[in-house]
């Protein structure tokens, strides 16, 4: 099989400005330490209420990152904590992120 001719489709402005957005929005998730149940907090540190609890395995999202209390846990020691999801926070010091610093954009 040959092909003649190619032709790209042009894209709109619109289109890419949706596709940045898109790719500027997508959340990653990542896996709590084996064997943890971590606690989940209102904010970014150990004077913050616990709101939940997360079950061995689980698996969360970053939306932020904030700096709040330090945490010595299974992956070091960090002062960052991870927004997981509208006022709740987790210690990153549990989170496998696989860096030991930021690895999304910090909390407004």
């Amino acid at each position: 099989m040959s092909v003649d001719h190619v032709k790209e489709a042009e894209s709109s402005g619109e289109e890419e400005a949706a596709t940045m957005l898109a790719a500027a929005t997508t959340v990653r998730y990542y896996s709590v330490a084996p064997g943890v149940r971590l606690n989940v907090r209102s904010g970014p540190g150990t004077s913050y209420d616990i709101t939940r609890t997360l079950p061995e395995g689980a698996k969360v999202p970053i939306y932020c990152q904030t700096p709040g209390t330090s945490v010595s846990g299974y992956y070091g020691t960090s002062n960052i904590w991870d927004n997981i999801s509208n006022g709740e926070f987790v210690s990153d010091a549990y989170v496998n992120t696989g860096s030991d610093g930021y690895v999304a954009d910090r909390c407004s």
